[in-house]
């Protein structure tokens, strides 16, 4: 129940002593980056005080500046637990992040960035993911443990004019610890419940008086949360491991490059679903998920998902490598500072999926391994004088990524796939091995030039314009080939009844599609301080998302023909607005940061699914006009060193404004072709199914209207076994309202809302050591992370549950 943990809150709030996110809030001037050679104040303990930030591309603290931003400082990470992407957006309410698998992750911002579903690489995110000004474009990285991390800034709003890569949603950026000419390190441990293990160090020293170096190694383990009764063992578990490595090479107080190299893997046994129900659709009711499971004997292992039961019968694996090298270079050249950021990443992505849901031997094989690499460069220089900042900047972005698919079906899938009425339905050699071997590339190139200008008018009120010419080129490669069971290969202009049902399942298809183009952004910012710690702030911002390409194949018409017309998509036109205030108050224990916000945009990059097995199951496709709209609440106080607490909400309001041919719900799909008659009624079986759907003023998937963090911390000063220190009890609270988990909402697939409890109780020493017990999901909330639709049309839907209630205890030393 969503009550239970608020008013658990309410009656403990004078025993759980909060601890909190230090955050600021203002509009979308730009996006922080980390200093070169300094090491940012930690935003720790205490939330009411100043926190440094570098939004635009140097030091200030995080009030002066008109920028929408939430900071969170390594050491809130490590308390908290949220050592991951998925973690912190309990800490950050404007922040959605979904995963099936790390290649099917969602990270948006205010309801916007990328579409939730299926990932297709033929477009870029909306959500940039930076690790010391070093562009991630592979949204995996947001499954991977931070590593050695510093500080956490997350903007909201379009970003570019002060940005490498444009990101139309905001971004997040991650600073790690720098190498030190003074000796320093750390070392964590950390065991609970689940098996789960982390362990969690970081050196870093001089190795003469001009060369200093770091290195952070990082490794978690856990036990999955759902059991496999097929094989036996535990799903969704955690095998992650990191490595850091850096080289500071500093000969004079003007000049500085650092070398960094890392390298990150996965090896989880992931990653699976649960079933959750079943909604009726238009399909004939022998065709549906009950007929079709009773003529097998078929039963799933429970019908209630928080049993955290499930039967796929096919591998599961979520391997995943991911790692890079980049140089930094800074050098003061007269008034102003020019950097120079050099950097190569590479991604291995090795799954194996279930992608039928089921413990039937329907689907079994399903993966899409792919490699990619990535070449980027930027150049800025930035000055900051007494009455005006400048920022101007190139960035050059290069990348290819190759993939090679394989999807096959089993003996049930003659049973399961094609029409009763068919005799080859009861002859399982028909699909049995029917086989599809997909070979595609990604080729895509991006050259950028920038600028920022602040200038001060007044003391009180500050102008800030800026710019950005992108352009954009993609060229893409896919073919599917088809093959039977016996290895013989198939060809859409086959004939005879086999190989129609087979084509029903997979049609052969090539591919080559290739779009590129031209933008232009612009953005202005104006800022006015009423009082000394009281900033007003109001922009307009003018973006583009380049264009995409479907580069997972085309789809498919009636017919199963694929639509030529569909490789391309049109680039995202965004216009934003936005308006607020931040203020500090009582001698600055306390902050108050509002804000509101709409941004428009029009050709929306979607991506739909279509249930069919034989056509494809995710493609991109363009909403007419979408529009995101809300307000913003950031609150933290610290009347002393002893208690800290803060309130963040927000309200999200995400809709499709105009899409009128959207793919229909499951409810309105598998019946009949409608034509130009009148569909039947949602769920009406054998009925007459719309082509597309109207879908205009409904929600966007993954959003939730309301959404709140709230926690405390407070402590009081002991002495323990003769160490000097503090014992402190600490609370952390979300809460997210309901959202739907599909392309299209579903009275199938809304997500109920839900709230989160996390509580640590610890001492912590003068002298670095640092030992706490916590526990997450206190109250051991049942909800779900996303839920799916079958494929088929059949009406099943599988789930994956969130996490239960997990609990451990941790031990730090710092030196």
């Amino acid at each position: 129940m969503v009550h239970k943990p608020l008013l658990s809150l309410s009656t403990l709030a004078a025993a759980l002593l909060f601890h909190g996110t230090a955050q600021a809030q203002q509009s979308n001037a730009a996006a922080p980056l980390p200093q070169d050679d300094a090491t940012l104040p930690q935003a720790s303990h205490g939330y009411a005080t100043d926190i440094v930030v570098t939004a635009r591309r140097r030091s200030e603290t995080s009030q002066e500046i008109p920028v929408a931003i939430s900071v969170v400082g390594g050491a809130q990470l490590d308390s908290t637990g949220a050592f991951n992407v998925g973690r912190l957006q309990q800490l950050a309410p404007t922040l959605q992040f979904y995963s099936s698998n790390p290649r099917n992750t969602a990270v948006n911002i205010r309801g916007i960035g990328v579409p939730f579903g299926l990932t297709s690489d033929g477009f870029e995110q909306g959500v940039g993911i930076y690790v010391d000004d070093v562009y991630y474009s592979r949204v995996a990285s947001a499954t991977f443990d931070f590593l050695d991390v510093a500080q956490i800034e997350v903007l909201r709003g379009p970003q570019g004019t002060l940005y490498g890569k444009n990101t139309t949603a905001g971004a997040i950026n991650i600073t790690t610890n720098q190498p030190t000419f003074d000796f320093e390190g750390k070392a964590e441990i950390s065991v609970g419940n689940l098996n789960f293990k982390q362990a969690k160090a970081a050196i870093s020293g001089p190795l003469s008086e001009t060369l200093a170096a770091r290195i952070a190694v990082s490794s978690t383990s856990r036990r999955g949360t759902i059991y496999n009764v097929t094989t036996d063992k535990w799903i969704q578990s955690q095998d992650n491991l990191g490595l850091r490595g850096q080289l500071l090479w500093k000969p004079t107080d003007n000049f500085s490059a650092t070398l960094v190299g890392d390298y990150s893997q996965q090896d989880a046994v992931c990653c699976g679903s649960v079933y959750v129900r079943t909604g009726a659709t238009q399909r004939p009711l022998n065709r549906q998920f009950a007929a079709l499971a009773a003529a097998q004997n078929y039963a799933p292992p429970s019908t209630n998902p928080f049993d955290r039961l499930t039967d796929l019968d096919a591998s599961l694996n979520a391997g995943n490598v991911i790692g890079g090298a980049a140089l930094r270079v800074k050098w003061d050249i007269g008034p102003g500072t020019l950097t120079s950021v050099t950097a190569w990443r590479t991604w291995d992505w090795k799954p194996e999926n279930d992608r039928d849901f089921t413990g039937l031997p329907i689907v079994t094989l399903s993966q899409n391994p792919s490699q990619q690499d990535q070449y980027t460069q930027e150049l800025r220089y930035n000055y900051s004088g007494r009455q005006f900042d400048l920022v101007l900047g190139a960035f050059a972005f290069d990348q290819r990524i190759d993939t090679q698919g394989t999807e096959q079906h089993g003996a049930a899938s003659s049973r399961w796939t094609i029409n009763p009425s068919n005799p080859l339905s009861n002859d399982p050699s028909v699909l049995n091995g029917l086989t599809a071997r997909n070979t595609q590339y990604l080729k895509s190139t991006s050259l950028a030039l920038f600028g920022q200008l602040g200038w001060k008018v007044t003391d009180a009120l500050t102008i800030q314009p800026g710019v950005r010419l992108n352009y954009d080129k993609k060229q893409g490669f896919y073919q599917r080939r088809v093959f039977d069971g016996q290895g013989v290969e198939i060809f859409a202009t086959d004939t005879g009844a086999v190989r129609a049902a087979q084509l029903g399942v997979f049609t052969p298809q090539l591919s080559a599609p290739e779009a590129s183009n031209w933008n232009f952004s612009y953005d202005l910012t104006v800022s006015y301080r009423l009082a000394p710690d009281v900033l007003t702030y109001a922009t307009y911002a003018k973006t583009f998302k380049t264009v995409g390409i479907n580069q997972n194949g085309l789809p498919t018409d009636a017919s199963g023909n694929p639509v030529a017309a569909a490789g391309q998509i049109k680039p995202e036109q965004v216009q934003h607005f936005e308006a607020g205030i931040k203020a500090q108050f009582w001698d600055r224990r306390a902050t108050l940061n509002l804000s509101a916000f709409r941004t428009d945009i029009k050709d929306y990059q979607a991506t739909v699914n279509n249930g069919q097995f034989g056509v494809l199951r995710g493609y991109l496709a363009n909403a007419d006009k979408v529009r995101s709209q809300g307000v913003e609440v950031d609150f933290s106080v610290r009347p002393s060193d002893r208690f800290n607490a803060y309130v963040n909400g927000a309200y999200t309001d995400t809709t499709y404004r105009k899409f009128v041919d959207a793919p229909c719900p499951p409810e309105l799909s598998g019946g009949t072709a409608a034509g130009t008659n009148t569909p039947s009624a949602p769920g009406t079986p054998g009925g007459l199914s719309p082509a597309n759907c109207d879908i205009s003023g409904q929600r966007l998937p993954g959003v939730s209207e309301w959404s709140f963090s709230f926690g405390a911390e407070g402590n009081v000063p002991a002495n323990v076994l003769g160490q000097d220190g503090e014992l402190y009890l600490g609370y952390d609270g979300s809460y997210r309202s309901s959202f739907s988990s599909n392309a299209s909402p579903s009275a199938y697939t809304w997500i109920g809302g839900y709230s989160l409890s996390n509580v640590r109780l610890g001492f912590r020493t003068d002298a670095g050591l640092d030992i706490f017990g916590w526990v997450r999901n206190a109250f051991d909330e049942d909800y779900f992370e996303q839920l799916f639709v079958g494929p088929g049309n059949t009406g099943l839907i599988a789930g994956l549950p969130g996490d239960p209630r997990t609990w451990g205890a941790t031990v730090k030393v710092s030196f």
